[in-house]
């Protein structure tokens, strides 16, 4: 069953914290060492691995605590501001009697969610402001399985394949991301190649069985009561996640090997009267952002600055990562600030940031720009609505509210701008199931035909969205003045973007669609995002520079 009550929390001796829970097919243990981590400002989720212990029968606390301190994983949770989950089958049943089924129960329990406290995600509606219920706090791309004897005969049997189950956005492969695999009975059934195992105390010819079938296999051996994990995690486990519905293999970045600095920051803002969110009615609250940039981007003086806004109920390390908006700015050299849970602050709170920034970094002010995702379009759409001559330009994506709504789908706080320019790449998937480009929904129709009237757009934004069947152009309703259509060899899919000129001549706007795309933020988005916002800048008297056809991308 699922969490439905607030789980109730023990505290060790040691002020490390424990619950535990009975689900249908199995119950669980969480135990949650205490860390130093600004873990309630910066959300380490999307980075931490879900360590999951699968054991015969739940150890009590004192034995929960002692087997993550012999083992290691007390201290890799630690560092990651994670917990170490043992799991069991229900009572009455041994892993012998255990199908996928208790797997699938356990993941779809799983959340990281930019709400959460000792080792529980709590699942806030912020539409309907109620908890939709609680879930282990766990990455289910990140998830590395401890298992040993029946239990690791249980994995090798029933998890090395694809399995369907309930992702991030509805049903997607959601098979193990690393097994660690204990005194095996036999030689596992290894289904795809891409499962990395780590084989423990099992025989030399369970090992060659392992190691030719899959691309990834380490192995070790212990003799103490114990094994320590620490090293085999280092070297081999940490590296590796799965992402999208096929449960593909990617790797983490590793930022020392490319002399990039990611730097985690808790700072306080003064909150606003428009302020809709958790901290409304508060004189200040906590913002957490996380910096990006190559380690040597200072030296030549102020640099360009990209403001990235994550979706709801993501996080800035995952908005970073999925994106790989970090890629793009190490690839072009820029700083990338990307914003923790954003939907707690206004647009005027982001502009006394933007003035913190200042002070910490060397930034170029005429060269200042945002981007977001989902939610995070929207908070784009609220910068572009209520400081538009603070940006060099806007990248929002996937989303708007109905225009003049900010981010809590409340009017904006003052008159939206009318009149004043900015360089604007708006883009979709032609597949998104949400209401996020005009055939989809008039209030999509409406936000672009108020950014052509505020851009000058010489080509009039005639389209209505009740005459969509009969439009020319099946998405935007509008063909732009100039097409270009750009391969995406990973994803073979096609970015076309329409390209507006305004009454100077020049192109400020862009419209994009992304083929077999659905409600995502992909690198090869963001990569041209870059490539266009980059050429413009806005001078001291509020001037736009940039946007000729030769540097339109």
């Amino acid at each position: 069953m699922k969490i439905t009550e607030k789980p109730i929390v023990s505290v060790l001796s040691n002020n490390d914290k424990i619950w535990a829970h009975n689900f249908d097919n199995f119950s669980a243990k969480v135990y949650v060492p205490g860390n130093s981590l600004p873990g309630d400002v910066i959300n380490y989720g999307y980075s931490a691995p879900y360590l999951l212990v699968f054991t015969e029968s739940l150890p009590d606390d004192s034995e929960a605590a002692s087997y993550a301190e012999k083992s290691g994983l007390k201290a890799i949770a630690e560092k990651f501001d994670s917990s170490v989950v043992y799991v069991t089958p229900s009572t009455g049943k041994s892993w012998d009697d255990c199908d996928e089924e208790l797997y699938k129960e356990l993941i779809s329990n799983s959340k990281i969610h930019q709400y959460h406290e000792d080792g529980y995600a709590i699942l806030n509606n912020r539409f309907t402001k109620t908890v939709d219920g609680y879930a282990i706090r766990g990455a289910i791309y990140r998830v590395f399985i401890f298992a040993k004897g029946k239990a690791a005969d249980y994995v090798a049997s029933k998890l090395l394949k694809s399995i369907t189950g309930d992702g991030l956005w509805g049903p997607a492969d959601i098979c193990p991301t690393v097994c660690i695999l204990d005194n095996l009975s036999k030689a596992p059934s290894v289904e795809r190649r891409n499962m990395p195992i780590v084989s423990v105390n099992n025989s030399t010819e369970i090992d060659a069985a392992i190691s030719s079938a899959t691309d990834y296999f380490t192995s070790f051996s212990y003799s103490t009561e114990i094994p320590d994990f620490t090293d085999v995690f280092n070297s081999f486990i940490y590296q590796f996640k799965r992402w999208g519905w096929v449960g593909d293999i990617s790797f983490e970045p590793d930022f020392s090997s490319i002399d990039m600095i990611e730097e985690p920051v808790v700072t306080e803002l003064k909150t606003t009267a428009d302020n809709a969110g958790d901290d409304a009615g508060t004189s200040t609250h906590k913002v957490g952002y996380i910096a990006f940039y190559n380690k040597n981007l200072f030296d030549n003086g102020p640099v360009p600055l990209l403001l990235c806004f994550h979706g709801g109920g993501d996080s800035a390390k995952h908005i970073a990562y999925v994106s790989e908006w970090y890629k793009v700015a190490h690839d072009h050299n820029f700083l990338l600030v990307c914003i923790e849970n954003h939907i707690n602050s206004t647009a005027s709170e982001m502009m006394e940031l933007l003035s913190l920034l200042k002070e910490k970094y060397n930034i170029d002010s005429k060269r200042i720009y945002g981007s977001g995702f989902s939610m995070g379009g929207c908070k784009s759409w609220d910068l572009y609505q209520e400081y538009p001559g603070v940006f060099a330009g806007l990248a929002p994506m996937d989303a708007t509210f109905e225009l003049g709504l900010n981010v809590y789908g409340q009017p904006a706080p003052v008159e939206i701008n009318k009149d004043t320019l900015v360089p604007i790449y708006y883009i979709g998937g032609e597949e998104t199931p949400l209401p996020e480009l005009p055939f989809q929904a008039d209030k999509c129709t409406d936000r672009i035909r108020y950014v052509f009237d505020v851009n000058k757009v010489i080509i009039p934004y005639t389209a209505k969205f009740e005459d969509k069947d009969n439009w020319s152009n099946k998405i935007w309703g509008v063909d732009g003045d100039k097409t270009i259509v750009i391969h995406d060899n990973d994803r073979d899919s096609d970015l076309t973007l329409n390209c507006f000129k305004s009454n100077d001549g020049n192109y400020y706007t862009v419209l994009g669609s992304v083929s077999k795309m659905g409600h995502e933020c992909r690198y090869h988005s963001c990569e041209y995002a870059w490539r266009f916002l980059s050429r413009f800048s806005r001078t001291e008297n509020g001037q736009i520079v940039g946007g000729s056809d030769d540097i339109l991308l």
